[in-house]
């Protein structure tokens, strides 16, 4: 009898040790986390807030990408049993740290954009095949916020940087013609706290240009020699075209964050080749140019509707 007791015993001593090795059997990721949010009194209400949270299924041998519909600004994962990084400014990959029992919740996850928040339960399935490869968030599963850091969300930004690419040019006064090159400035727009400069380049040389760098600055219209704090160099919210070469024909968008100058200053649109002894065109901007930067019009706003109605 004694000795049955002590089998018993034993067998359940080692019941928890047994279960343990389950969780300590991790499959290592080469992904590393970037950042783990933990929150503070200042932001607390963001992840107390009372948000519907859909359910993203995972497994070790599957890597989970998380697409949010904008720019994310931080992730928060509330247990180490989820790993993971941020891959692309609105993609987030993530994967169980080990296995663990089927349908067990691993975590929650709250992933919050430039203006919009969303929570996740992630949940652990035995069967690869069951895991999302893919998650796309809804945007109408998220939460609206108030950021004051953004002032436009970067799909906005690209949303009016498309409309504005079909309207044909209002203007034909800002132009630069060098090596062969001819750069004009198309449109000027105005809208809420930025400016939406659209410029087209025409290459008349059989020579291609490869683009090196676009560079943006507030400059005197007079230089001269002495101080270099005569010159300003801004930096764009947004850029619409990401190519760097063309042979004939180049069209760009450029936002920028809503700014006066005198007019002894001038706004110097600079694109530079990338080569040794390369070409570089300026295409100066005065602020009356500025000022005369359209608003909502009507041509714009069917534009927008085009651009709405293609998604």
């Amino acid at each position: 009898m004694r000795n049955l007791v002590f089998t018993l015993l034993a067998f359940l001593c080692a019941t928890p040790i047994w279960a343990q090795k389950k969780y300590r059997d991790i499959v290592p990721d080469t992904a590393k986390v970037h950042y783990i949010h933990r929150q503070s009194m200042e932001d607390a209400y963001i992840f107390n807030s009372d948000l519907p949270k859909n359910t993203v299924y995972v497994n070790e041998q599957v890597t989970t990408h998380i697409v949010m519909p904008e720019n994310i600004k931080l992730v928060d994962i509330s247990t180490n049993n989820i790993i993971g990084n941020q891959c692309e400014d609105n993609i987030v990959r993530i994967k169980p740290a080990g296995r663990m029992y089927d349908h067990e919740l691993a975590g929650t996850m709250t992933v919050i954009g430039e203006r919009h928040i969303s929570q996740l339960n992630i949940v652990y399935v035995k069967g690869p095949a069951r895991a999302n490869s893919i998650y796309n968030i809804d945007l109408r599963d998220t939460k609206r916020y108030n950021n004051p850091d953004v002032l436009m969300p970067e799909a906005e930004m690209a949303k009016f940087a498309w409309a504005i690419y079909g309207i044909p040019a209002h203007f034909h006064n800002i132009q630069y013609k060098k090596y062969g090159i001819k750069a004009v400035v198309n449109n000027i727009y105005a809208i809420d706290d930025y400016f939406f400069i659209d410029f087209s380049l025409y290459n008349n040389t059989n020579i291609k240009f490869d683009i090196d760098e676009i560079r943006i600055k507030l400059t005197d219209k007079k230089e001269t020699k002495a101080t270099n704090t005569q010159t300003i160099e801004l930096t764009p919210a947004y850029m619409l075209n990401k190519v760097n070469s063309f042979k004939k024909g180049y069209r760009n968008i450029i936002v920028l964050n809503k700014l006066t100058f005198p007019d002894e200053k001038i706004l110097n649109l600079e694109i530079s080749e990338n080569q040794i002894s390369g070409r570089a065109i300026y295409i100066p901007i005065e602020y009356s140019d500025i000022l005369h930067a359209d608003g909502f019009d009507e041509q714009l706003m069917r534009s927008l509707s085009r651009i709405n109605n293609l998604r």
